[in-house]
């Protein structure tokens, strides 16, 4: 009968997405019933974190992911880590970057370049200090290898390419849930579940209150939170007179594409818009290991207009975020007024349907590898940006079965639930009395631009960017993974977690969620020994010893002055 309801549901919606999944995906044949202890949905780097945690501690466990690989954006091309204040990054989280390390000191890790030339790139290198334990800045590929690694070491049962059915497919009974159901019709009964997905659909399946967009500055007492048109953190913002109109200075001409018509909104002031997506690309500059910029099905040169009028402004910083990796490769991330990010494209990727994140998705794809064409190609563009784009060009020995683009875009913020403790600026800054610590959140309240618009006086900036840093590791609250005891007995959420937008744009790197993914799993299994709702774990008791007996870095240590 679910499978029923699952295929009436999916068939009502318009996209022609669906069609191929139809007849693999609702034969009653091919379902089948699954159980386990633990039943995790997600197949990011914290949820990978969460499963071996929960086999260490002798409970089984079932990873149901919608991803067809493991690790998010750890293996999706993020590998210039943001670690922040490192020293706060410890357990299974510390375990994976110490695996990177190990995985370089061998020497046929090293195929386009040696390790000695890699120590020349001082930028990179400067993270990487032969003296550290960890190595923060890897290939994909690599990272992938270690997650599909941890999960076969720890024997952890992993269904992949699995959706959850997110109308019909949560199953709840007192407050609990009791089993979930994918889109193919599988039945999961578990005694616990986690959700680790940077979207947070199984606890916004289960009912669990959540946010989506961003807090006023009021809601919770902040300074940093909701619009922030007068901020300047970071070098994203046009800093010259940039008329925002197809014939410069003439409205009636119409505004360029990638500029919002609508009104930003007052200071301090909510929205429903979020901070902007981007594929953290990897890319080589490597000769022999090259594919030029391929002209994208879809490709319009007029999208991208605005940033020559940036280049006419006399910027010229287009390569100033492509941060080297082993191997010739880099994480190229957004930088600047007009790069990567696409901005205002996905305000309404978190609650929608797997057909419209799909168009989402393909639509920012177009962007990016559009954007990359241009700027290699388009005989308006410098010269000598052109002449160095052309050197760059997507790894033929990367994402190999995607057209060796990532598999993941940055969902740098979607749902964010709202549970029995909301992570604020106040946390972040270490001005509040957590007593019931997870984890250490390392990095500064990072949201990128959030709306591109046009001032008052007639001229185009950005909206959103906040950089507000943290002057050491700030506890999280066990309480932030944990929805209220009223919506959800039986839930962790360590990835789309309680937090204001401001403070989420610190705990959203991925160091923290293999971290509060650890926790996940330590406290999702001492509530199945222990027979209790996740609300009641005992932390002095019980989960506060497990996490330090596991390396768990709970407290900021201050380093001792040198006398």
């Amino acid at each position: 009968m679910k499978i029923l309801l699952s295929l009436r549901a999916l068939c009502s919606r318009s996209s022609l997405l669906v069609l191929p999944w139809l007849v693999a995906a609702f034969s009653p044949a091919t379902a089948k019933d699954y159980q386990a202890d633990v039943i995790i949905y997600g197949g990011t780097s914290g949820a990978v974190m969460a499963g071996v945690q929960t086999a260490r501690m002798g409970k089984t466990v079932i990873i149901v992911s919608p991803d067809k690989h493991l690790g998010g954006l750890t293996s999706g091309g993020l590998g210039w880590t943001d670690n922040g204040h490192a020293a706060g990054i410890g357990g299974l989280s510390l375990e994976f970057y110490q695996a990177v390390k190990q995985h370089y000191e061998k020497p046929e890790a090293w195929r386009q370049e040696t390790h000695e030339e890699y120590r020349k790139n001082k930028r990179p290198y400067n993270r990487n200090r032969p003296g550290d334990k960890a190595m923060w800045v890897f290939e994909p590929h690599v990272a992938e290898g270690i997650m599909d690694d941890f999960v076969a070491k720890h024997q952890i049962q992993v269904l992949r390419d699995a959706w959850l059915d997110r109308e019909n497919g949560v199953e709840m009974k007192d407050g609990k849930i009791t089993a979930i159901t994918t889109l193919a019709g599988d039945r999961f009964v578990g005694k616990v579940f986690i959700d680790g997905t940077y979207e947070g659909d199984l606890m916004a399946a289960a009912g669990v209150s959540y946010h989506v967009g961003r807090e006023s500055n009021a809601t919770y007492g902040e300074t940093a939170n909701g619009v922030q048109k007068d901020r300047r953190d970071h070098d994203h913002f046009f800093t010259a007179k940039i008329s925002p109109y197809k014939i410069p200075g003439d409205p009636k001409s119409g505004l360029l594409e990638r500029i919002s018509a609508e009104d930003p909104s007052e200071n301090g002031s909510g929205d429903n818009k979020i901070q902007a997506y981007c594929f953290r690309a990897c890319l080589t500059n490597d000769p022999d290991n090259r594919i030029p910029f391929p002209k994208p099905e879809g490709y319009d040169p007029t999208q991208y207009e605005l940033i020559l009028r940036v280049y006419e402004s006399g910027w010229d910083e287009t390569f100033r975020k492509f941060d080297l990796m082993p191997n010739k490769k880099t994480d190229q991330n957004n930088h600047g007024p007009f790069s990567t990010d696409n901005i205002g494209a996905n305000y309404d990727y978190p609650e929608a349907s797997y057909e419209r994140r799909r168009e989402i998705i393909k639509e920012h794809e177009t962007y990016q590898k559009g954007m990359m064409y241009f700027l290699a190609n388009d005989p308006r563009v410098p010269e000598e940006v052109r002449k160095e784009m052309s050197t760059w060009g997507l790894p033929k020995d990367e994402f190999v079965d995607n057209g060796n683009w990532s598999h993941q875009l940055y969902i740098r913020e979607a749902r964010r639930m709202i549970g029995q403790h909301v992570v604020t600026e106040h946390d972040c800054l270490s001005k509040t009395d957590v007593t019931d610590s997870v984890g250490l959140g390392v990095y500064t309240m990072d949201s990128h631009q959030t709306q591109r618009y046009v001032t008052q006086d007639g001229y185009v900036q950005n909206e959103g960017d906040v950089g507000l840093h943290i002057k050491h590791p700030y506890p999280i609250s066990y309480g932030a993974i944990v929805p209220k005891a009223a919506e959800a007995k039986n839930l962790l959420v360590p990835m789309a977690l309680s937090a204001s937008h401001i403070a989420f744009g610190s705990v959203r790197m991925e160091p923290t969620f293999m971290i509060l993914g650890q926790s996940a799993g330590t406290a999702a299994s001492i509530a199945v020994e222990r027979g209790v709702n996740v609300q009641d774990v005992d932390y002095k008791k019980d989960l506060k010893p497990r996490l330090l007996a596991d390396k768990q870095r709970l407290v900021h240590v201050p380093k001792k002055k040198k006398k």
